[in-house]
């Protein structure tokens, strides 16, 4: 398969030789650090990725392979989109090489910044579409304060995580009614935070305020990153490993 452009990767030396699955690992876990060789396999058991075949049945990805991973895992981890999407995305690229990549999905350039929520402006039915949710799911969301329409009338990014989010949930079984514990602890975090920010953002001072809001973002971010590593840890016994 080709990667149609889906991603820039650097050979090095000896790049032409077949990878096993643990070097393509070892490839993508600088950029990609939570990616696992049981999450490789799923790419490939959804048809994202289809590494050739040994005789003896061991996979060897090429340069092309991995390029396609990281599109994918990008597409996963930087717009939060579900596979459904990302395989539609694919397709595309198989078939045009790249030329017609939709502008959403396109990746930002290495070290660029993604768009902020007010940069994407969505209809119900794009983000309906674009998310994987349906009508009645997006009703629930809505109820629940997880999902919030602008004044006039229009969806932000935030909106498209939270909903590409849920819909990715949901092909694991997990529900709506599920959620109300994330959307507790978020609130809590917001209180939380804006004792912390609230006297710097409150400043009549522009560069106060940008300090504030880059603030906001490492702490939103360090606070993804304890809530995974403590799953992870919990999940150790059940997984066995």
């Amino acid at each position: 398969m080709s990667a149609g452009g889906a991603a820039a990767a650097s050979p090095g030396p000896g790049a032409s030789a077949p990878m096993s699955i643990g070097e393509v690992l070892a490839h993508l876990r600088a950029e990609f650090p939570d990616t696992t060789i049981s999450k490789l396999r799923f790419l490939e058991a959804e048809g994202l990725v289809e590494p050739r075949r040994t005789a003896s049945g061991y996979r060897k990805y090429g340069w092309d392979d991995v390029a396609r991973l990281r599109f994918v895992l990008s597409a996963q981890r930087d717009h939060y989109l579900p596979l459904r999407v990302i395989r539609e995305q694919l397709a595309e690229l198989d078939a045009g090489d790249g030329a017609g990549r939709p502008a959403l999905v396109s990746l930002p350039a290495e070290g660029a910044a993604p768009a902020g929520p007010d940069e994407v402006r969505l209809s119900r039915a794009e983000l309906v579409t674009r998310s994987g949710v349906d009508e009645a799911v997006l009703g629930e969301l809505e109820a629940m304060g997880m999902v919030v329409v602008r004044s006039n009338g229009w969806y932000d990014a935030d909106a498209l995580v939270v909903a590409s989010a849920v819909a990715g949930l949901a092909a694991f079984g997990v529900g709506v009614r599920h959620l109300r514990p994330y959307k507790a602890a978020a609130d809590r975090e917001v209180g939380l935070f804006a004792q912390l920010l609230g006297p710097v953002a409150r400043q009549n001072d522009p560069a106060a305020r940008a300090r504030a809001g880059e603030a906001a973002g490492e702490l939103t971010a360090l606070t993804q990153r304890l809530q995974g590593a403590l799953v992870r840890a919990g999940l150790r016994d059940v997984l066995g490993r």
